[in-house]
């Protein structure tokens, strides 16, 4: 098989909503989900496959048993698979936090950092994200905020809509705000230190832990520039390169591409449907689907209607991240 669709593993956190299950048709157990990790070999939810010989298995089965050569040779560089994509539905707002890079955190947590990006499907009218400081403060300052429950009055709240694209290098701290619908993709990592939650508790009648001092460590007390230079692409780093893809079915009804032998495809399907064709393979598609075809499937084909997102690894380069 050179395109498998994959089915994604769910997360019922108490920030989440109804659209995933509702409009994009994900399966839980509630009536509540939060994410859904749609490509994901990270242990704390792995993607299954859906089709073909390998149906029922989950995509590190897959991997171990084909080799990774179905990761490209620009994949070489990573220990584990590179990068881990969402879908994220904040009914209410997520918690303030922070990511740690690979270094703090291979050395704190015994898996990799985060770098990540996020994609606004959807907003509401006054929907809005933090994205780092308004201003430079002091360690002093960010721990007697953090203490106060004020450090929301040093965040810079940024007003998004549909389409909007923000790149979260790691050590920034951030937040994603209530009634945005986003596709999230980051390094293949778990690891976020919270900061502040709102007093929220769990399904336990209890806060859930803060991460403070290791968040102390690891954050960025500087305001982050919004960097719009990723052209052609919607983000470009040495963890991911995304782009993004938009067929019509008028003027655009049909898309080609190719998967060479350097690197992996995802292709997630943010809206639309149709049908994706590689080799042997033809599936259709609809809103919400994720496919992942194998590096060296060679050429593809896109037809219909379709809103997606394609994540590729390229080469590393002394260049930073945008």
């Amino acid at each position: 098989m050179s395109v498998l669709k994959l089915k994604p593993s769910g997360k019922e956190y108490l920030w989440g909503g109804h659209r995933l299950i509702e409009e994009y048709k994900k399966e839980s157990a509630g009536n509540v989900l939060a994410e859904t990790w749609e490509l994901s070999c990270h242990p704390d939810g792995p993607s299954v496959i859906t089709n073909g010989s390998y149906k029922g298995k989950t995509l590190p089965q897959y991997i171990e048993a084909e080799g990774r050569e179905v990761l490209g040779t620009h994949c070489s560089r990573f220990g584990d698979f590179p990068i881990l994509i969402k879908f994220i539905d904040a009914r209410d707002n997520l918690s303030i936090q922070v990511h740690p890079d690979d270094q703090f955190a291979l050395e704190h947590e015994g898996q990799y950092g985060k770098t990540e990006m996020w994609y606004v499907m959807d907003a509401g009218k006054d929907a809005f994200l933090y994205y780092g400081f308004q201003r430079e403060i002091s360690k002093e300052e960010f721990t007697r905020r953090i203490k106060e429950d004020t450090l929301p009055e040093v965040l810079h709240a940024v007003r998004v809509q549909k389409g909007d694209v923000l790149f979260i290098e790691s050590g920034t701290i951030h937040a994603i705000g209530k009634d945005i619908l986003i596709a999230e993709i980051q390094q293949n990592s778990n690891v976020t230190y919270r900061v502040y939650d709102y007093g929220r508790v769990g399904k336990d009648g209890k806060k859930r832990d803060l991460h403070i001092e290791k968040a102390l460590a690891v954050t960025k007390r500087v305001p982050i520039m919004r960097d719009r230079s990723s052209y052609p692409h919607v983000a470009d780093c040495d963890y991911f390169t995304v782009d993004r893809l938009n067929l019509d079915g008028n003027v655009m009804k049909k898309m080609e591409g190719n998967v060479s032998e350097a690197s992996f495809a995802s292709i997630l399907i943010l809206d639309g449907k149709g049908r994706i064709s590689c080799q042997a393979d033809s599936l259709s598609f609809q809103k919400g689907d994720s496919f992942f075809l194998s590096a060296g499937s060679g050429n593809y084909t896109i037809e219909g209607t379709s809103d997606a997102l394609i994540t590729t690894i390229r080469e590393t380069s002394p260049g930073i991240c945008k």
